[in-house]
């Protein structure tokens, strides 16, 4: 049961993690305007957006990912001692 919990919150953390990681180099190669760039907007937007309105603007410097990226670390750190404590 608890091997389960882990190996779930472990691949959410890295698959939300991989697709931020292609969200952010996609956005410097490939067109906004292309479906796999939508796609991946479509899916970490909602997760950038809470953490863009209390961050203040860096003079065109977008360090959400980075917050975002960090979050889920800790999440990630965090669900794994408190599933191991069960």
């Amino acid at each position: 049961m608890t091997t389960t919990l882990i190996w779930l919150v472990n691949t959410t953390v890295s698959l939300i993690t991989f697709l931020l990681f292609i969200y952010v180099i996609s956005s410097y190669f490939i067109s906004p305007f292309h479906p796999i760039r939508q796609t991946l907007e479509k899916i970490i937007r909602p997760l950038l957006d809470p953490i863009r309105r209390i961050l203040p603007s860096m003079g065109g410097i977008d360090l959400s990912p980075l917050v975002l990226w960090l979050a889920l670390r800790f999440i990630g750190i965090v669900l794994n001692n408190i599933i191991l404590t069960l």
